[in-house]
């Protein structure tokens, strides 16, 4: 059996994905933390989403562009993020995925 290759995505990098899917043109890096801690109610660093946003950059599955400076006196540019294609395919890949491994559990049909 010859494996296809597919875009495989770590935990993490689903997670930073999925928040620049929600974010839309309000996407940096300091609202893809909060989005991530919001929604897992866990702690992010800030230093993880801007490693992670710089592979999946090199994966090719996100791209970006540098605002102006913010209009306040010391005010900097944002790395602004947006999924390409491929990260499209990626989460949508990665979705089916945990799909087809939750289809038929009874674990998932609980809620806290």
């Amino acid at each position: 059996m010859n494996p296809i290759k597919q875009p495989f995505l770590a935990e993490f990098e689903l997670y930073v994905m999925l928040a620049v899917a929600r974010l839309g043109e309000k996407c940096y890096g300091a609202a893809i933390r909060r989005e991530i801690e919001e929604r897992t109610a866990r702690p992010v660093s800030i230093g993880a989403v801007y490693a992670t946003t710089a592979r999946l950059e090199d994966k090719g599955f996100l791209a970006h562009r540098i605002s102006d400076p913010l209009p306040i006196k010391g005010g900097r540019s944002r790395k602004y993020y947006t999924l390409t294609k491929s990260g499209t395919d990626a989460v949508r890949h990665s979705a089916q995925m945990l799909n087809r491994m939750m289809t038929g559990l009874d674990i998932i049909a609980e809620s806290h």
